[in-house]
């Protein structure tokens, strides 16, 4: 008798850890508390949706480029989208509401980005709806709706199209086109942003699942200026399911010349594209993203985390266009959605490694800037090119006057020439280095080359920055500035070379005398008015990785154990302990790569999806900056991955004591697999 108990004891007990086992691709909130809910963000690279806790109701859609001048700092800002799948549900008459949902279930798909929500309404119906934004149509999402009557109901069901307060002359349309094959109901704003610079359009439609001529009739109805919307009834009998989606696009002439015919184009051939094409497609689209994967095997939830950053990165980013990320990515307006030095530095290396032809599109989006960066270096009395601190659409400078980043922030031009040559290596691409690269990596050199100030052999400085570490502002020979610049004037040599192109001599002869400071006790000094106060994030430790400018084990150690006791335990940015995980994990301690790679983001989690938000209790999630620094403590660190002039390689690294071993797929053009093992 005991032996059963114990017996049943135990498979009771593998059944409960089972079920609290994280699962790798889905994140479920079972739970759903308003007052401390942070969305969940379903993106195709360009279009993003920010969940909500309320049914059938999306808190943001983002559109990645669409920027005007307009709320705080007089300089670009993102603007909120037509919020294009937002509906109203009513059941007997009666509108469904967070109040009447029991049981509410969201789930977060990251293995085909989609976003499900289900509940019981009252005791007549049982509802779920999906939503995607579509990876093969860049500007268009799908929201996808079952019903189950669990009696006899009359079902309403309503598209409703608002626009945002800060856009102005709203215009609203409706129209059908009938035909012997098929109606298609468009509903469709337009509207132009707020100093009128963009026009900004959606348009959406139903997709019924009856033939033909059986599906229900669409009533237009026109509430105020701002808001109006389509609606359907229909009849259902009790165990009946029934199910319709909404597919529509949004779009503005920041993308296309005519955002408004283009959008309801797009929505047209969505709905010719029918329901099940659109989310096969979809789907295949994820599946091939995802055979760049990171796979851990004794943590299963370091793995779901894992899993979730490279989900927010590749759902932040897209091939073929020339944008790049902000701080937030799609996930809402933080950070204004500019462009800083956490794309080049901590996202970009992550996505160049799992997916070269994505991380093309953040390179692009310098190229095509660049004449803006040599009319900053031109104002700022310096040669070459300048790029600015904060980047949004144009490519001058964005950040707001009172930030003293902007005129100062310099590093961020060597962090462009950096992400410039690391795209040769790992491609190693020699016409896009002769077409793009080059060009990138001449006007970064030719600028560092005269910022430094000469005052004799080995000070060949670089005074009043902004150092990495963005508390040291206006000081001198700053660690990472000077690193970076020195880098910077090699790679353009590096470069030079390989295209049979003369280079400039100087590079060298400034790259040679440019200063790293040491401190009295031997450690690498920040700056040169360092005396060992607290610094915001990640500075000298920067350059034993990514720069390889210190590379003596003994002194990256040094380095480590000063600096990892300067970074107070709130108010910093996630990222600079994944650099200390990753030097910990290369230097073979694995205890302490581990403690700082679980520092790195489990106090800056939000409920219920387990978003990073920039700090350890902070609240403005999502921090893709984070996350890409994590990867790389990952894929670098844990990982080993090294990038080298000649590609991709593997260096020497240990893994944490409990990971049984750590598989990274699709490295490279090659699609590359490396792996580690205890």
């Amino acid at each position: 008798m005991k032996k059963l108990l114990s017996g049943i004891l135990f498979s009771l007990t593998g059944i409960a850890l089972a079920a609290q086992t994280p699962d790798p691709w889905k994140i479920t909130a079972d739970k759903i508390n308003p007052s401390a809910y942070y969305g969940a963000t379903v993106a195709n690279g360009m279009i993003g949706i920010v969940s909500s806790p309320e049914p059938f109701k999306v808190k943001d859609v983002v559109l990645a480029g669409a920027y005007d001048l307009y709320g705080r700092g007089r300089v670009s800002n993102f603007l909120r989208s037509f919020n294009l799948l937002n509906m109203q549900m009513d059941i007997d008459g009666r509108r469904v509401s967070a109040n009447d949902a029991k049981n509410m279930r969201q789930q977060l798909d990251m293995r085909h980005a989609s976003f499900t929500v289900s509940f019981d309404y009252t005791d007549k119906a049982t509802v779920s709806y999906t939503y995607y934004s579509l990876r093969q149509l860049p500007f268009t999402v799908l929201m996808d709706v079952s019903i189950t009557a669990k009696k006899d109901i009359v079902l309403g069901g309503a598209s409703v199209m608002e626009a945002p307060d800060a856009l102005k002359d709203v215009q609203n349309y409706y129209n059908e086109i009938d035909r012997p094959h098929v109606v298609i109901s468009l509903l469709t704003s337009s509207a132009k942003s707020p100093t009128g610079k963009l026009l900004m359009c959606a348009s959406n439609t139903f997709l019924f699942s009856e033939p033909h001529g059986q599906e229900p009739r669409v009533i237009h109805e026109m509430w105020d200026n701002n808001m109006h919307l389509m609606k359907f009834s229909r009849k259902l009998r009790a165990g009946e399911t029934y199910r319709f989606s909404i597919a529509g696009t949004s779009i503005t002439s920041a993308h296309h010349d005519d955002p408004l015919n283009e959008a309801e184009r797009m929505t047209i051939f969505a709905k010719l594209e029918g329901r099940d094409r659109l989310i096969g497609f979809h789907n295949k689209a994820w599946d091939a993203l995802w055979e760049s994967d990171i796979r851990i095997e004794g943590d299963a939830q370091a793995q779901q985390d894992i899993h979730s950053m490279m989900y927010h990165l590749y759902s932040f980013v897209r091939e073929g266009t020339d944008m790049s990320p902000s701080p937030m990515g799609l996930s809402g307006l933080g950070y204004n959605g500019h462009v800083f030095w956490d794309t080049e530095l901590w996202m970009y290396p992550a996505i160049l490694v799992l997916h070269p032809e994505m991380a093309r599109s953040l390179v692009e989006y310098r190229y095509q800037r660049l004449p803006a960066a040599r009319k900053n270096a031109f104002n700022h009395g310096y040669k070459g090119a300048m790029f600015p601190w904060e980047s949004a659409a144009s490519g001058v400078e964005e950040t707001p006057v009172w930030a003293l980043s902007g005129p100062f922030e310099h590093h961020i031009t060597a962090c462009v020439g950096i992400a410039a040559w690391n795209y040769y290596c790992v491609t190693q691409d020699k016409a896009w280095l002769r077409e793009k690269g080059w060009p990138v990596l001449k006007e970064t050199a030719d600028f560092w080359a005269s910022r430094v100030e000469r005052n004799g052999p080995g000070k060949y400085e670089i005074k009043n920055v902004v150092a990495a570490d963005e508390w040291a502002e206006n000081v001198d020979n700053n660690a990472w500035t000077n690193a970076s610049a020195k880098a910077v004037l090699q790679y353009a040599t590096e470069a030079a070379k390989l295209l049979n192109i003369t280079p400039d001599a100087d590079w060298l002869q400034v790259a040679q005398n440019i200063p790293i400071l040491k401190m009295e006790n031997g450690v690498t000094g920040e700056h040169a008015a360092y005396k060992g106060e607290g610094i915001k994030q990640a500075d000298v430790n920067l350059l034993a990785y990514p720069l390889k400018e210190i590379t003596d084990p003994a002194q990256v150690r040094k380095d480590l154990e000063y600096y990892e006791t300067r970074v107070p335990n709130e108010g910093t940015p996630a990222m600079t302990q994944a650099i200390f995980t990753l030097l910990h994990a290369r230097l073979g301690d694995a205890d302490k790569a581990y403690r700082f790679f679980e520092d790195a983001y489990k106090p800056n989690l939000n409920p219920p999806f387990r978003v990073i938000a920039e700090t350890k209790g902070g609240t403005n999630p999502y921090f893709a900056t984070g996350a890409g620094g994590i990867l790389q403590s990952v894929l670098m660190g844990f990982g080993g991955l090294e990038i080298t002039p000649a590609g991709i390689s593997q260096v020497k690294s240990v893994l944490p004591g409990h990971w049984k071993s750590l598989t990274i797929t699709g490295i490279g053009p090659e699609k590359k697999m490396f792996s580690v093992k205890r």
